[in-house]
């Protein structure tokens, strides 16, 4: 078969679109021949896929897709060269396409002989929400931060946040310690260029402000070893009498807010990076990242950091207005700045984006849970005594108090696939939370999200980050349906019985109790992760040993399989109060985790699953 792709103009993201889709319908027929040409519109008098912006839909950053083909010959069409590529993989599917996780393994490109009547399509939508992104986190290499990059448009993401000013804890996290700041910036400007090749939405930095302004620089969680800049010592937040960094650790530390030279240093290193940086769409200013070390001096003791936050961002707003720079600021809605301010107004909501952040969360109740109409009692703000909120609704309800301000634009930070993913072996019960939870983001008022997760998370599958992506498309769409067909796109006709198989797995383990949220006696505790290895070993049996060999996707079962057992006996073990058999059965789990590395290289984070996995076991020893 001869197919006429026919590109209008000859934008980057646009010329990308064109050659993704040829590659993948190369795949799907390798015997299909491609006549590319290139055209500055549209002409409907010439028979092609024609592919790029012209004026089928409105040119708008909602990411609106417009598809209509029919025999090979139409348009492939959005509102924005994002949505186009968009566009382009969204025709990959109705063809039966599936791109399940990041990396080459986890696309699913059927091979058939196409016929032209087969390339037919029509598909005109707009996403439910905007905010569709993903944020470096976990121990990555550049193949894993591109392959999550390359993922998203994929799946109708539209977004990447690189965190820090250099994100080199995450890179060191995997190369190691040797890796300095100009390796990593080596290392990122080929990834931005990723980024900007589809067009996504750049977030940026987030931590360091607060010490970057003095030249300290914040790459991470790191103690500080240098020497203190003058003109920062006098401006440290005073605890207890002491001006000095927050444990040691820069990106830690707040500033004597109520100091001019402070905020300003700080709202002059934002513009500064702004005017540098105009890739960036999305600039974060974040203060410190940890909570209780707010300044105690006489000057700001008697202020809520949110409204010093506020004085902070107006100036920054006045600043870009000055020099022209319409940069969005993302303002971060986080431990002590869950209160909103008493008397600060932001002069422009327009240039602010609000981010809200639970990160003390539990995942055992999700948004859909939530009573618009039930009154939560907040607690009263008491300097460096905070406690942090646990549940759902009183984590909604201080952001509710922050309505007045009237941002123009919204999004949550969640992390359901940071740690607490570890809670739940079968990654059914967290895939389905956090699917309820995206459906459910208009509730709150907020248009979207940008997930703060590993970048390798999908052992034993991907399901949580495609149920993501699915319901931030679509939030009318049902979880069970995603999952019927990640699951039948993975494992073809056994897909229904790996489900099943799965949420099992998830109901024996229990997250709940993982997290040490729910209480069980010993017999049931041993009743049920002996019922969990029953189920394991008889699936292996059934299913796992004809199949391991058939895809990845069956191996990286085989590989769950075995951690989950060991699982298991860990529990049984502390339970039984056999102390030496617990520690024996955990570091048989660490060395089969590092044992199969190369195996699981693209769906597993081997230094998280191990610290996470230790963590929570501690809390039932």
């Amino acid at each position: 078969m001869k197919l006429t792709i026919a590109q209008i103009g000859n934008h980057e993201t646009v010329s990308f679109a064109a050659r993704e889709l040829c590659r993948i319908l190369k795949e799907m027929d390798k015997n299909i021949v491609f006549d590319r040409r290139g055209y500055s519109s549209y002409n409907k008098n010439i028979d092609a896929v024609w592919i790029g912006l012209d004026s089928f839909v409105e040119k708008s950053n909602r990411d609106s897709i417009y598809i209509d083909v029919k025999n090979g010959i139409g348009v492939i069409s959005g509102s924005n060269e994002c949505s186009v590529l968009m566009a382009a993989y969204r025709f990959a599917y109705e063809l039966g396409c599936r791109f399940l996780r990041p990396g080459s393994d986890g696309e699913k490109i059927p091979k058939k002989e196409l016929k032209a009547e087969m390339l037919t399509a029509s598909v005109k939508y707009t996403p439910s929400y905007f905010h569709r992104a993903i944020c470096i986190e976990g121990s990555t290499s550049t193949e894993h931060v591109y392959n999550t990059i390359d993922w998203l448009p994929k799946v109708g993401m539209s977004g990447y946040f690189v965190q820090f000013f250099t994100p080199n804890v995450f890179f060191r996290r995997y190369y190691g310690a040797h890796i300095v700041d100009a390796d990593v910036d080596a290392m990122m400007e080929p990834l931005k260029e990723e980024i900007t090749k589809r067009s996504l939405k750049y977030h940026a930095v987030g931590h360091g402000w607060t010490c970057e302004s003095f030249g300290i620089s914040t790459t991470g969680w790191l103690e500080f070893k240098g020497e203190i800049p003058e003109d920062m010592k006098d401006v440290i937040a005073m605890l207890n009498g002491k001006r000095e960094l927050y444990r040691g650790i820069p990106a830690n530390t707040n500033l004597c807010y109520s100091n001019p030279y402070a905020r300003d240093k700080i709202v002059n290193c934002l513009v500064d990076y702004c005017k540098a940086h105009r890739e960036v769409k999305y600039l974060h200013f974040w203060l410190a990242d940890e909570a209780n070390n707010q300044c105690e001096c006489e000057n700001c003791r008697d202020t809520l950091p949110s409204d010093y936050y506020v004085m902070m961002l107006n100036d920054i707003d006045r600043k870009l207005t000055e020099v022209g720079i319409d940069t969005k600021i993302v303002c971060l809605i986080y431990n002590e700045l869950l209160y909103a301010p008493i008397n600060g107004k932001l002069n422009n909501p327009e240039r602010f984006t609000l981010m809200f952040a639970p990160i003390t969360r539990s995942y055992s109740h999700s948004y859909s849970e939530t009573d618009e109409n039930k009154k939560v009692e907040i607690k009263p703000y008491i300097r460096n005594k905070f406690d942090a909120p646990t549940s759902v609704e009183e984590n909604v309800a201080m952001l509710s108090t922050w309505k007045d301000q009237k941002f123009s634009d919204s999004f949550i930070f969640d992390y359901h696939l940071m740690w607490d993913h570890h809670t739940d072996p079968g990654y059914y019960y967290v895939a389905r939370t956090l699917h309820s939870d995206m459906v459910n983001l208009d509730k709150l008022g907020l248009d979207g999200m940008v997930s703060c997760q590993l970048q390798r998370v999908a052992l034993p599958t991907g399901l949580p980050q495609y149920a993501m992506a699915a319901a931030l498309w679509d939030k009318t769409c049902r979880f069970e349906d995603v999952s019927r067909e990640y699951f039948t796109a993975a494992f073809g006709d056994k897909g229904e019985t790996v489900e099943r198989y799965l949420a099992t797995l998830s109901d024996l383990f229990d997250p709940e109790f993982v997290r040490g949220e729910k209480k069980k006696d010993k017999d049931t505790v041993i009743t049920d992760y002996t019922e969990a290895k029953k189920v394991i070993s008889s699936f292996k049996e059934r299913f796992i040993t004809e199949s391991k060999d058939v895809s990845p996707d069956w191996k990286y079962l085989e590989i769950h399989a075995e951690l989950c057992l060991m699982l298991a006996d860990v529990y049984i073990a502390i339970y039984n109060g056999d102390e030496p058999l617990r520690e024996e059965i955990f570091t048989r789990f660490k060395e089969y985790v590092h044992a199969t590395v190369n195996d699981t290289y693209n769906v597993l984070d081997e230094k998280f699953i191990i610290d996470d996995i230790w963590k929570y076991y501690c809390l039932h020893i």
